[in-house]
């Protein structure tokens, strides 16, 4: 599906009638839309745009600025590793090489079997905790190469 089920166009609604303008209720019509499908569509951006009263060129600009919204599939299991200061200081560089060795792709890249995507992000905002990863947005702190090899162990 790329475009919001007739479900979610109601909750869609609903989301827009707490905000005193409708664009407002831009980004949480985003997450709306990617929890649907896991990604956002150009259809559903359209869509979105048509809800609110904007282009999807603004729809687009705002979903782009964002790190957390997707345009493509993704695996069951979304990786998002941080890679910013504390955490590059902490390990992080080689925590992403050592899970793109165990899962066998590059960061950017979902696994042959779509069970895993692995991802750069930036500040998890967790800066005491690093090295941070998020599995589907759930927080891993002070992950280690052992710590990642069990995680994906008991996913799979």
């Amino acid at each position: 599906m790329s475009r919001l089920t007739d479900a979610n166009v109601v909750i869609a609604k609903e989301i827009i009638a707490r905000y005193p303008r409708a664009k407002s209720a831009l980004i949480p019509l985003l997450h709306l839309s990617q929890e649907q499908n896991g990604y956002i569509t150009r259809e559903a951006m359209v869509q979105l745009g048509e809800l609110v009263g904007v282009t999807s060129a603004e729809v687009y600009g705002t979903a782009t600025f964002y790190e957390m919204f997707r345009f493509e599939p993704v695996g069951k299991y979304l990786i998002n590793m941080c890679g910013t200061m504390s955490c590059a200081l902490m390990g992080a560089g080689e925590l992403m090489h050592h899970a793109e060795h165990k899962l066998g792709v590059k960061a950017g890249g979902t696994t042959d079997d779509g069970m895993f995507t692995l991802a750069h992000a930036e500040c998890q905002a967790a800066c005491t905790e690093a090295p941070t990863l998020q599995v589907n947005y759930r927080y891993r702190f002070r992950v280690t190469p052992t710590d990642f090899d069990t995680l994906i162990d008991d996913l799979r």
